[in-house]
């Protein structure tokens, strides 16, 4: 089974977070919406911290402002993932040479469109 964590999901439909999550569930993902301020998204319960997941993902998709995710890498890196995909306006230098540092292999992409979806008709 395809797993993902997507860190920054929540239940507004418009924005990319919410998009990502119903993307990667048509898409045939298992998905873990991660939120610290949710407990539901898109039916799906939302975990406050990476580290609570049940699974290892196999991705983490990436959809909060670099200098959060600065502080989320370590917790990334200690759960672990196969590809960390950081979404268009998460990534920053320091986020990459961090990340790099950490030992995590890095995709810069848009999460929604690389499994085949548009953001728009979502």
């Amino acid at each position: 089974m395809k797993t993902v964590a997507v860190i920054g999901a929540n239940n507004d439909r418009s924005k990319y977070g919410n998009k990502a999550v119903r993307a990667f569930q048509k898409a045939g993902y298992q998905v873990y919406p991660v939120h610290p301020a949710q407990n539901v998204v898109e039916n799906l319960p939302c975990f406050k911290s990476i580290k609570d997941l049940p699974v290892r993902p196999i991705l983490v998709s990436v959809y909060v402002g670099p200098e959060r995710l600065l502080q989320l890498l370590p917790d990334i890196a200690e759960r672990g993932c196969d590809e960390l995909w950081l979404n268009p306006g998460t990534e920053s230098s320091a986020v990459l040479q961090k990340a790099r540092e950490l030992g995590l292999k890095v995709k810069e992409t848009c999460s929604i469109i690389e499994v085949g979806y548009s953001p728009a008709l979502l």
